[in-house]
């Protein structure tokens, strides 16, 4: 039976993104004036301009799966067996959690489906801002994803979730400078989310320097020329400090001398995705000592999973339609492919890398319009996460194999929950609350 959510979905064509809010959000301070402009010439697909409706029952088993997860990550066994397939680094563990978990779901036809845990999930601050930025047509708003944070409030519980990381390693020593750290930050895609965490730490009285890993040095202080760094926040995708660009925040890291979130114990434990393979199968939870709840939780909302290997390779290709294939060390969708696409070329050149298939959840759909002409669009959910709890749920609108930033109408996209009575956004007759009579109400903050 189709719920409220999935027809909104279907059929609202609401605009709900509020421009003039949303360019009043980016650009807060000197130092982001001309962002907004920036980012509809070089990230035109960016944000969506439309919302993506969500059934509270599937918001409360999003929070059932996370929870679940971070109880079987938290079982000394599965400790021990994921720290034994990482390199030695994985083991130094300071004290920090870890900022910024994406759980990234499918809504299936057994409802919310993890596909797979990132532990340096982009769009955090983007997605804050995106949900402040909403117009509202209706009295009766559906309440923004935000995981009962105040929506206003998002970027003073991310700043406050900084501060904890410092405290956890450092106690009560003042933090005085953060690093934002990428490979070369300007040319990333993201790049105006690290110019607005800059400003948000900056406005906290901390400074704040957006860096590539090459820019610091180590000698037995991690800094870049002369300023000491204290607090590095790391949004590389070397996720275990391997390469030699990264040489100084290894260094700096293994022997405790820089705060560092997220870090390479925590990519270990969550996002490693061979432990998809335990994380869907009820013998191995079953041997973790974890209660039958958490045990049904897990086997139903983590999608099969199995290792690609010479003795698996036959049997997997030959019922590849029921598999996603994802390679160990990619991130971003690259490399990964859906099963029913795969060609023997492909497949043979997989050989090279190791991969887990995962039993294909076919994504959702949200349907906009665009020039006049109704285009679906797939989409997935991702729940940021710190400490186990949900502090944002958003949405990525796409068209393609994986998630990307290349479709019109695409995007980030806010999440609105709960029975929906009307929907945001501008009336028009696609949209199943459009009424003469309804009454504007306030706009989202």
């Amino acid at each position: 039976m189709e719920t409220p959510a999935e027809r909104l979905n279907r059929e609202c064509a609401c605009i709900s993104v509020d421009p003039v809010a949303l360019q009043s959000l980016l650009e807060r301070s000197p130092a982001t004036e001309g962002l907004y402009a920036s980012i509809l010439i070089k990230q035109p697909h960016l944000f969506s301009a439309v919302p993506v409706f969500v059934a509270g029952e599937h918001v409360g088993a999003i929070r059932a799966i996370v929870r679940a997860v971070e109880t079987a990550v938290r079982a000394p066994a599965y400790v021990e067996a994921a720290l034994s397939l990482a390199p030695p680094i994985a083991r130094a563990q300071f004290g920090p959690h870890g900022v910024f978990y994406g759980y990234d779901f499918h809504l299936g036809e057994a409802g919310p489906q993890l596909i797979e845990i990132n532990t340096n999930a982009g769009g955090p601050l983007l997605n804050a801002v995106l949900a402040r930025a909403q117009a509202g047509c209706c009295e009766a708003m559906m309440r923004l994803g935000t995981g009962g944070l105040p929506v206003a409030g998002l970027a003073d519980s991310f700043l406050a979730m900084f501060r904890n990381e410092w405290r956890l390693q450092r106690g009560d020593e003042p933090l005085r400078t953060i690093a934002i750290v990428d490979e070369a930050p300007a040319s990333q895609y993201l790049y105006p989310e690290m110019l607005l965490f800059q400003e948000l730490f900056r406005r906290a009285g901390l400074e704040a320097l957006i860096l590539a890993p090459e820019d610091l040095t180590f000698d037995g202080v991690l800094r870049c020329g002369d300023r000491t760094i204290d607090l590095v926040y790391n949004r590389l995708t070397d996720f275990y400090l391997e390469g030699d660009p990264v040489r100084s925040v290894r260094e700096a890291y293994v022997r405790g001398a820089v705060v560092l979130t997220p870090h390479p114990h925590g990519y270990a434990v969550y996002a490693d995705k061979r432990h998809l393979v335990p994380l869907s199968d009820r013998p191995t939870l079953q041997t973790l000592g974890l209660a039958p709840d958490v045990v049904d939780t897990l086997v139903g909302g983590v999608p099969h999973t199995v290792m690609v290997t010479p003795e698996t390779r036959d049997a997997l290709w030959a019922d590849r339609k029921r598999y996603f294939f994802k390679p160990l060390n990619g991130y971003g969708g690259r490399a990964a492919y859906r099963g029913d696409k795969l060609t023997t070329r492909t497949w043979a050149e997989m050989a090279e890398r190791a991969y887990v298939a995962q039993e294909l959840v076919r994504p959702s759909e949200r349907t906009i319009e665009i020039g006049g002409e109704k285009v679906p669009l797939k989409l997935d959910l991702r729940a940021y996460v710190y400490e186990g709890e949900i502090q944002l749920l958003a949405a990525r609108l796409y068209q393609g194999q994986t998630t990307n930033f290349r479709t019109p109408g695409g995007g980030f996209a806010p999440v609105f929950t709960d029975e929906p009575q009307s929907c945001p956004g501008q009336s028009s007759a696609g949209c199943p609350c459009a009424d003469p009579a309804t009454k504007p109400g306030d706009a989202v903050r």
